[in-house]
């Protein structure tokens, strides 16, 4: 299976709808912390999206918005669960670390779940370290957050 990827931003309606299927998730894994989490998952304005296509078809997708000055945060990564298994994460990844570098940002950020194994895993396989929560997820013992030089 080739995936083929595009960036574009958050208007995007495959992006849209992949973000509908990773809420769906979401809402079952994070049980009653959803609307905690829910509240710093918003989609307006992110303007650098990519997402995975595989025969014409989004599998998958990831964001990065600006965090500071030199530090992009990694948003809404999400792969079909019927496509997981084939890199798709990764090479979304991959394309978002590229994007960062060619904006001029010197590191990713991000935050997953203690519920979210998969992500935790594509992360550290990813040479992302684990770093303290930061921001609003600082008092959240759920939260697992990494950080990455580009």
């Amino acid at each position: 299976m080739k995936t083929e990827l595009i960036r574009t931003n958050s208007d995007n309606t495959d992006f849209r709808k992949l973000v509908k299927e990773l809420d769906a998730d979401l809402k079952i894994r994070d049980g009653d912390k959803h609307s905690f989490f829910a509240q710093f998952n918003k989609i307006d304005l992110i303007k650098h999206v990519v997402i995975a296509y595989i025969e014409e078809k989004a599998v998958g997708c990831g964001a990065i918005k600006n965090y500071s000055d030199d530090t992009m945060e990694v948003k809404r990564m999400y792969v079909n669960p019927d496509f997981r298994g084939n890199r798709i994460g990764k090479t979304v990844l991959d394309e978002l670390e590229i994007w960062t570098k060619e904006l001029g940002y010197k590191k990713c950020i991000l935050e997953t779940g203690m519920m979210q194994p998969e992500a935790i895993t594509l992360y550290k396989r990813n040479n992302f370290i684990q770093i303290e929560n930061y921001g609003q997820y600082k008092e959240d013992e759920t939260s697992v957050c990494f950080e990455k030089m580009i």
